[in-house]
C-alpha cells in the first residue's frame, strides 16, 4: 500500500509531502491544474523514461520518493527483494533522482538501486490504468496478455518461449549448416588446397627474421672476412704483443716496488683480455665462407614465406594460425554429415517438446478465454452494459504449422465487442467508444487485480466518455475494487468523488510570481463545494449542494 509519496522540484510542484491511506482516493481539480504530474512522478518510480524539462527551473534536480507498507500475505515481492538482498521490513522507501544532464539515481531502502531491479519491484506494487491503456486495449497483442494473466498462463507461456529459443536456435544452426553443405565440396578443394600449402611449406615462429639475418650477412661475407681478418691482425701485431712486453716489464718492477702490483695486474688483465677478442675475432672469421648457394637458398625461402604472408595474414604467426583453423574446419567439412544428422534428430526433439507445450498452453486458453469472457460479461453488466455481448475469439487453427508459432505459442486471440443487443460482435477497435473502453478497461483492471496481487491500483480518468447512469455504475465498481486494494482515482466525475474515502484536490497558484501546483487534502465541507464544482462550475446553487449530499449519502449505503 501507498503510504506516503513526495515530490521535489518536478514539474510545478516545488515540494509536496502527502500521505495516504487505504480506501479511495480521489484526485480532482481543474483541467491543467497538474494531476497528471501525479502520474508522471509514479511513471518515474516505476522506471519510465525522464526528461531534463521535467525538472522545475532553477533546480538541479528532480526527486520522487514514496513510501510503501508491505502486505505480509504478498509472498512475490517479498521473495523479489529477498533475491534482491534487501532484508525483510514492513516497509519499502523508494527514491529516483532525475538530474539536468538525464542520468537518474534509484534508491531502496537507501541502497543505490538498478532501474531494472526498481522496475520489478513497482510492478508487483502497484498498476496503472490510465487512458494509454485505452488505446492499448484495442491491440490484440494485449488480449493475450490479459487471458495469460487471469488464467495464470505465464509459467506455461514461459516454458514455450524456452522450448521456442531453443529450437529456432537449433534451426538456424542447421540452416548454417545446410549452406555449408551446398558448398562443401568447392570449400573443402578450396580449404585442402590452403592447408597443402602452409604445411608443404612448413613454417616456424620467427623463421623469417632468423632468415633475413642470415641473407644479410651471407651478402656481406667478404667484408666481414676483410675486416675481420685486419681487425685480428691489428690487435695480434700492433697491439697485443707491445702490451705483452709491457706486461713482463711491469711484472719485473713490481718484484722491486710491490706498490706496482695493482698496476701490473691491471694490464696484466687487460692484456690477457685482448688475447681472448684476437681469438674471438678469429674463430668469428673461420666461420664465415663466400657460399652463393646458401645465399640463394635462404632468398628463396624469404621469398617463399613472403608469399605466405601476402596470402594469409602479413605475418609469419598469422600464417601459422591460418594454416591450423583452415586444418580445422576442413576437419568439420569432412564430418559434416554426421553433424547435420544429429543436428536434424535434436531439432526434432525440440519441435516436439514445442508443440506438445504450445498445445497444452493452447488448451488453457481456451479454457481461460471461457471464464475471461464470462467474468468481463457479468462486470459489464454491473456498468449498465446488461445487453452487452463480449467474446474472446481465436483466429487460426493452432498446431498444423510450426511456421505460424512465435515465443508466445500459435493463439492469435482478439476481443470481439459489440454494445447493442442484435449486433453481431466485431473486434474491439472497430466498434468500441471512448466511454465503452473505458468501462472496458474498468472490468479488466479489477479482474486483474485480484490475479496480480498489487495492493495499489490506480485510475487516470477511466471515467473518460461516460456520464449519468454509466457514471455511477462505474463509481460502484471502483468503490467495490476498493473493499480489498488501495485505490487511487484521477477523476472528473462527482459519482467516483464522492465515494471516497479521502478526498484532495489538485489546484494551481501563483507563489511569489511563480506557478506551483499543490495537493490539499479536502474536509467534509470543502469536499461538498469541490463536488459542486464539478457538477456546476461557477454556477453552484443550493439544489446542487442537495444533489452533492445525496451522492455522498450513497456512500454509506454501498
Amino acid at each position: 500500500m501507498l503510504k506516503e509519496l513526495i515530490i521535489t522540484n518536478l514539474a510545478l510542484i516545488e515540494k509536496l509531502h502527502v500521505s495516504f491511506a487505504e480506501g479511495l482516493t480521489v484526485l480532482t481539480g481543474e483541467t491543467g491544474a497538474g494531476k497528471s504530474i501525479i502520474l508522471q512522478a509514479i511513471h518515474l518510480l516505476e522506471g519510465g523514461k525522464a526528461a531534463a524539462t521535467w525538472i522545475r527551473g532553477g533546480a538541479e534536480t528532480a526527486t520522487v520518493e514514496a513510501l510503501f507498507e508491505l502486505n505480509p500475505q504478498h509472498e512475490i515481492i517479498l521473495e523479489k527483494l529477498a533475491e534482491m538482498g534487501y532484508d525483510p521490513e514492513p516497509e519499502l522507501v523508494v527514491k529516483r533522482v532525475v538530474s539536468l544532464k538525464g542520468a537518474s539515481r534509484y534508491f531502496m531502502n537507501g541502497s543505490l538501486a538498478t532501474a531494472k531491479a526498481v522496475g520489478e519491484v513497482m510492478e508487483n506494487l502497484l498498476s496503472v490504468a490510465s487512458q494509454h491503456d485505452h488505446q492499448q486495449l484495442l491491440q490484440p497483442r494485449s488480449h493475450l496478455d490479459c487471458i495469460d494473466a487471469v488464467g495464470g498462463l505465464w509459467p506455461q507461456r514461459l516454458v514455450v518461449a524456452q522450448f521456442y529459443d531453443k529450437w529456432q536456435e537449433c534451426k538456424h544452426l542447421h540452416q548454417a549448416l545446410v549452406a555449408k553443405e551446398r558448398d562443401k565440396e568447392q570449400r573443402r578443394d578450396f580449404l585442402a588446397f590452403q592447408v597443402g600449402e602452409i604445411e608443404e611449406a612448413g613454417p616456424s615462429p620467427g623463421e623469417d627474421a632468423a632468415l633475413i639475418l642470415e641473407r644479410d650477412r651471407l651478402r656481406a661475407s667478404d667484408d666481414l672476412i676483410g675486416l675481420g681478418k685486419k681487425s685480428w691482425h691489428l690487435l695480434a701485431d700492433a697491439v697485443n704483443t707491445p702490451l705483452s712486453a709491457v706486461r713482463k716489464n711491469l711484472a719485473q718492477m713490481a718484484a722491486f716496488d710491490p706498490g706496482l702490483a695493482g698496476l701490473a695486474e691491471e694490464v696484466a688483465g687487460n692484456c690477457f683480455q685482448l688475447e681472448d677478442h684476437v681469438l674471438a675475432i678469429r674463430n668469428y672469421v673461420e666461420t664465415l665462407a663466400s657460399d652463393p648457394a646458401r645465399l640463394d637458398v635462404v632468398t628463396a625461402r624469404l621469398d617463399l614465406l613472403q608469399r605466405l604472408k601476402r596470402k594469409y595474414g602479413g605475418e609469419l604467426d598469422a600464417v601459422i594460425v591460418f594454416g591450423r583453423e583452415a586444418r580445422q574446419e576442413l576437419a568439420e567439412i569432412e564430418a559434416l554429415d554426421e553433424r547435420l544428422a544429429a543436428l536434424e534428430k535434436e531439432m526434432r526433439g525440440h519441435e516436439a517438446d514445442l508443440r506438445e507445450a504450445a498445445a497444452l498452453l493452447s488448451q488453457s486458453r481456451q479454457a481461460a478465454a471461457q471464464e475471461l469472457a464470462g467474468k468481463i460479461r457479468a462486470a459489464l453488466a454491473a456498468l449498465c452494459f446488461e445487453q452487452a455481448v463480449f467474446e474472446i475469439c481465436f483466429k487460426g487453427e493452432p498446431g498444423q504449422q510450426l511456421g505460424s508459432i512465435s515465443r508466445l505459442g500459435w493463439d492469435r486471440p482478439e476481443f470481439m465487442f459489440s454494445a447493442n443487443q442484435g449486433e453481431e460482435p466485431k473486434p474491439l477497435a472497430k466498434v468500441a467508444s471512448g466511454g465503452e473502453l473505458s468501462r472496458l478497461m474498468l472490468a479488466l483492471k479489477t479482474l486483474l487485480a485480484q490475479k496480480d496481487q498489487v495492493d495499489t491500483v490506480i485510475f487516470d480518468e477511466i471515467d473518460a466518455g461516460i456520464s449519468g447512469k454509466a457514471a455511477e455504475a462505474v463509481a460502484r465498481k471502483i468503490r467495490e475494487l476498493s473493499a480489498h486494494h488501495q485505490v487511487f482515482c484521477i477523476t472528473h466525475l462527482p459519482q467516483i468523488a464522492s465515494l471516497a474515502d479521502e478526498h484532495f484536490l489538485v489546484q494551481k497558484s501563483v507563489v511569489d510570481a511563480r506557478t506551483q501546483t499543490t495537493i490539499i487534502p479536502l474536509a467534509v465541507e470543502k469536499r461538498e463545494q469541490e463536488l459542486a464544482r464539478m457538477l456546476d462550475g461557477d454556477s453552484v446553487s443550493e439544489q446542487t449542494l442537495a444533489y452533492v449530499r445525496t451522492l455522498m449519502e450513497r456512500k454509506v449505503a454501498l
